[in-house]
């Protein structure tokens, strides 16, 4: 007898032993027994159950001598094999399957979270998903390629293969078996196979192959979300004579430099690719789903002319016979051409694209172009405005036009300042037609820093007349002039260089302002404040204000916008909006000014609901300031 056991406390025997038979062979028998003992402790019977388990045993030994010749045979093919005990996930590991992820024998423990904890988060779902289907028994075996994290941090690419081997009655599974094998090699093929296929070797973007499944894709999500994209063709000007003087290795060097500022130029989500040649494609996708979208478009290829128009440094030492570099200059031709949904095939928006590419050229290149007539005309007006508003700062065309701002009487106690721009050709523009091109191109810097000095030079002129010398005047000052990082001290510089009463200066605000980096504003504020001078915020009501902010800014005023003026006899709304916004004046300590006051009806529902300040045509319309210096009820020709 052998493997025998004995438990005293309740007199039971277990164990395997050896039985000879009548024909001489032996066979594999399990006891299970029990003692029986007299009331003396004294041995009386026993009762055993005897089971041939020969032919179990066998079947066990063989299964085992199978696993260990599977496991030999796939070790020696180089995959790992692990074994997962599902319920209690206890999980053995071969010595290759450590050896894969850089492991020696003693480095992972025998739990199923070794292997989980290192498959890439990004891969995690589809694995789960793969092995739950297999365990449900929707397939035959699971097998799933993915990422498992080595020792050293890297990421190995590997064959993961398994198979429930075992279940309980109720056909829930017990064991899962399976391997990993290293196939990173192999990946790594089939990637260069693909760059191959799909991205140029010379600057590494997309090539035409991919370019096209791009803009395929492109036309569905803006079919989906109902949003404009642009696709660009963007021709180098005059490449070839820079590959025929100094060779193709420093052509290839220039366009390599090209391609890393497309790239730089454009968005994270956007394409840029290689058309062949000298010629990119550029992708913008999700641009608005109005016309804001040639805006839009227009500005990155502005922003795409400038930076592959700056000088190249090219080596030219990879020409045999030049030792040194050479600074080189391109300029680019750029054709666009809108699209939303599938109204337009990726082919028929290439031509456009390259019709109106070659259009640009033809317009004296570096330069872009629009295929749609419409959209380029808005372009070319917009340039044209740009070109003439960049003039007209060099050449200070600006003069200033005063609006008589009055008291409950009647009586002016200052004027709003409004510049207007003496076009040489046009004549008289007015801010509705220039003002948002100057904040687009930063040129209200300039512009706002000239109104505030006319204006400052102006009151100290008014100062020295008795019936002027009371004036304020109140300079409208934009959110992007505001928060230029010198402003401040350019205020203060004017202040000190022009000699004005800062207490006699009022700097208007709008509420737009006040949607980035408040706590800027009020040091901002406060310092200016501090000096004397006053600050009043335009147009109160029509944007965004949070009374949080707003009690802590320190004004002086608040404005109601004409828009709640104009019908606050005939809207209760409007109504209602402006007795509200006298009542906070009040409440806050503030004083309140109305602004488009054009009839005496209007004055008297605001004066009844307690604003007693005003401006509007009804009291004067903006003038020059040698009208607004005459008389009250005065005319030119009467002077």
């Amino acid at each position: 007898m052998f493997g025998f056991t004995h438990d005293e406390a309740i007199g039971r025997f277990i164990g395997d032993f050896l039985d000879e038979g009548p024909d001489g062979s032996t066979r594999l028998v399990d006891i299970n027994g029990r003692i029986g003992y007299d009331r003396e402790g004294n041995f009386c019977q026993t009762h055993c159950i005897l089971a041939d388990i020969t032919e179990r045993k066998k079947a066990e030994a063989a299964l085992l001598e199978s696993e260990e010749r599977w496991k030999f045979a796939l070790e020696g093919a180089g995959e790992g094999v692990w074994d997962w005990n599902i319920q209690t996930g206890d999980a053995v590991y071969s010595r290759r399957w450590k050896e894969m992820l850089g492991f020696a024998e003693g480095e992972i423990a025998n739990n199923s979270s070794e292997w989980s904890s290192r498959v890439h988060p990004e891969d995690m779902p589809r694995v789960m998903a793969v092995i739950q289907a297999h365990i449900d028994g929707k397939t035959p075996s699971a097998a799933i390629e993915f990422r498992m994290l080595c020792k050293d941090g890297t990421w190995l690419w590997t064959l993961g293969r398994g198979m429930v081997v075992s279940r309980d009655a109720n056909g829930k599974p017990l064991r899962l078996v399976g391997t990993n094998a290293d196939i990173s090699e192999r990946k790594a093929t089939a990637d260069k196979i693909e760059r191959l296929a799909f991205y140029d070797p010379l600057t590494d973007l997309p090539n035409r192959r991919l370019l096209l499944d791009r803009l395929e894709k492109a036309l569905a999500s803006s079919t989906r979300h109902n949003r404009h994209g642009a696709l660009m063709l963007l021709d180098m000007d005059d490449f070839k004579t820079l590959n025929d003087t100094l060779g193709h290795d420093v052509g290839d060097q220039f366009l390599v430099e090209v391609t890393s500022r497309l790239q730089a130029a454009v968005r994270e989500g956007d394409t840029v690719a290689r058309h062949g040649g000298d010629e990119f494609v550029v992708i913008l996708e999700d641009l608005s789903e109005d016309a804001l979208a040639v805006t839009q478009a227009e500005s990155v290829a502005v922003k795409i002319l400038h930076v592959v128009s700056q000088p190249y440094l090219l080596d030219l030492t990879l020409r045999a016979d030049l030792k040194n570099t050479l600074s080189y200059h391109c300029t680019s031709s750029i054709g666009i051409t809108l699209f939303r949904g599938h109204s337009l095939s990726a082919d028929e928006l290439m031509r456009r694209a390259d019709t109106a590419m070659y259009q640009a050229k033809a317009g004296g290149r570096n330069s872009l172009r629009f295929f749609d007539p419409e959209m380029q005309a808005v372009v070319a007006a917009r340039a044209t405005l740009d070109r003439d508003l960049r003039e007209a700062v060099r050449e200070g065309q600006f003069c200033l036009y005063y609006q008589p701002q009055v008291d409950s009487a009647g009586n002016r106690t200052g004027a709003e300042v409004l510049v207007r721009w003496r076009h040489p050709r046009r004549g008289l523009v007015p801010p509705v037609e220039f003002i948002p091109q100057a904040e687009a191109t930063g040129l209200i810097i300039p512009i706002g820093r000239w109104v505030l000095e006319t204006a400052c030079a102006q009151l100290v002129a008014w100062e020295a007349l008795p019936k002027m010398s009371h004036l304020t005047v109140a300079v409208n000052v934009s959110a992007r002039q505001f928060r230029h990082g010198d402003f401040v001290d350019q205020v203060l510089a004017i202040i000190d260089s022009t000699g004005v009463n800062p207490q006699k200066l009022k700097l208007e605000l709008t509420e737009s302002l006040l949607l980035d980096d408040v706590e800027d504003i009020i040091r901002k504020m406060t310092v200016l404040k501090g000096r004397g001078i006053g600050f009043s915020l335009d147009d109160f009501g029509t944007g965004y204000s949070s009374l949080s902010y707003l009690k802590r800014l320190p004004l002086d005023q608040l404005k109601i916008d004409q828009s709640f003026v104009r019908d606050v006899l005939t809207d209760p709304n409007d109504a209602a909006i402006a007795r509200t916004i006298v009542a906070l004046a009040q409440s806050m300590g503030l004083a309140v000014i109305a602004e488009g006051v054009e009839t005496e009806a209007q004055r008297e529902f605001l004066a009844a609901n307690g604003c007693t300040a005003y401006q509007g045509f009804l009291f004067g319309r903006p003038m020059p300031q040698w009208e607004f210096s005459l008389p009250t009820g005065a005319t030119a020709r009467e002077v």
